[in-house]
């Protein structure tokens, strides 16, 4: 872009955003008058600061802005200027434990083996509660009036107290040429809703960053706080990330549709879905990677909890949602959320697709009924179901050939190295609940 100066010329700050390994935003503020020179040199940081990246022995890194990822966001006390940065190593080649390198390679490989162009469209859903993260985590539990609503799924105003709020997210996304489809109250209290439009992976991912970004500084100016916590209540529903993905051909054909098979879905999307189905429980530790991610896997709670799917149906980890538009067939992934990292969750999912095609899998049987319904006689151990703790996802991940294979040997070693101590800091914990539980014996 050889016009930098004149587009950053009426912001009042310049960001480069990135992901550590847990997919928490993270941001560098740049001066715009030096922009060209960052553009052609990059900018260093201390790696060995930064979950996952780098040790302090070798922690030079360098953050590369992409110029296509320019967005200008205005908000009532600033306008900012927004790029997404690429993470290089200390010899500026691309970092090995870099999320969004990951992603790139994966999209670049795919298309030159199989021909395939990637569609996604995630589901961002969010809470909007009362107070701040500080006055939210003061006490043991949430104050008593941490909830902003006591709306439902599609409630209005003025039930729904996030609507102002909701519009003025897509508003200050739209001023970025970020096109949203549709916006509401979700299940639980104070729970949001936004869907954006399908794009590929990469843009998908970056523009993910932005939606986070922009979500939590809106909530803030008005005086509340957004979340992204999978499971903040036990008695109602998750955050979801669901993610739709849909494939084209290099003529631009559906490769997921048929018109003369079963639901007009072809062998390769029963191959793509057998896939997702055959690693689900190995890569689990992407999808949903935190110990409160595991909370949500309970029946009746919108979570899938079995390895399964089917059509249209909201309790499959897969699901194909209906459509009488050849080009609108894809697939729905239900089981990730919005704490891991969306780099990894994207080329996680892309990759155990294309791999049961390589395998020639042949279709799961799909589900029929509810599965939550099912008379499962349960047991600690159970494959029939995605892993139902962390620890459980991270013995699966351990004994993974396929998950060190799609993330690399580097990333994938620190990224468990993160995830194991998480753990371990979980385990050790003692929790209100055990005092009152056990302090008695």
């Amino acid at each position: 872009m050889d016009d930098l100066d004149s587009h950053l010329k009426d912001v009042d700050c310049t960001k480069l955003f990135f992901t550590d390994l847990n997919g928490r935003l993270m941001n560098l503020s740049v001066n715009k008058h030096k922009i060209k020179d960052i553009f052609d040199n990059g900018v260093g940081f201390d790696g060995s600061s930064i979950a996952g990246f780098a040790n302090v022995e070798h922690s030079d890194r360098i953050l590369m802005p992409n110029a296509k990822t320019l967005h200008k966001i205005a908000f009532s006390d600033e306008n900012v200027g927004f790029f997404i940065a690429n993470v290089l190593n200390e010899e500026g080649a691309p970092a090995p434990v870099d999320p969004r390198n990951i992603l790139q390679d994966m999209v670049k490989a795919a298309q030159e083996e199989f021909g395939f162009r990637f569609f996604v469209g995630p589901e961002h859903e969010f809470f909007i509660l009362n107070g701040d993260e500080f006055a939210l985590t003061s006490k043991n539990g949430f104050p008593s009036d941490v909830h902003s609503d006591r709306a439902g799924y599609f409630h209005s105003t003025p039930h729904d107290m996030g609507q102002v709020i909701r519009q003025q997210i897509t508003d200050t996304l739209g001023g970025c040429g970020i096109v949203y489809e549709k916006a509401h109250h979700e299940v639980t209290p104070s729970q949001h809703e936004i869907n954006l439009e399908c794009t590929d992976p990469v843009s998908a991912a970056d523009r993910t960053l932005l939606f986070t970004y922009v979500a939590q500084r809106i909530a803030k100016e008005n005086g509340y706080y957004a979340s992204f916590m999978p499971k903040p209540f036990k008695e109602y529903n998750r955050n979801a990330f669901h993610m739709h993905l849909s494939v084209q051909d290099k003529d631009g054909n559906n490769v997921f549709y048929d018109g003369a098979a079963d639901h007009n879905l072809s062998d390769v999307a029963r191959q793509f879905i057998a896939g997702i189905l055959k690693y689900a429980r190995e890569t689990s530790v992407v999808m949903a990677s935190t110990v409160n991610s595991y909370k949500a896997y309970v029946v009746e709670k919108e979570a899938p909890i079995v390895r399964g799917w089917g059509f249209r149906n909201r309790s499959s980890m897969v699901r194909v949602p209906y459509t009488n538009s050849p080009q609108a067939t894809r697939i729905e992934l239900r089981n990730p959320d919005p704490a891991g990292n969306v780099y990894l969750q994207m080329a996680t999912l892309i990759a155990m697709g294309l791999q049961g095609i390589r395998e020639s899998l042949p279709p799961a049987p799909q589900d029929t009924g509810n599965t939550y319904k099912r008379d499962y006689k349960m047991k600690v151990w159970d494959d029939r179901f995605l892993p139902r703790t962390l620890y459980e996802a991270l013995v699966e991940a351990e004994k993974s050939s396929f998950l060190k294979e799609v993330l690399g040997e580097k990333l994938y070693d620190n990224f468990m190295a993160l995830k194991i101590q998480e753990w371990e800091d979980d385990r050790v914990h003692i929790s209100a609940r055990e005092q009152r539980q056990y302090l008695s014996i």
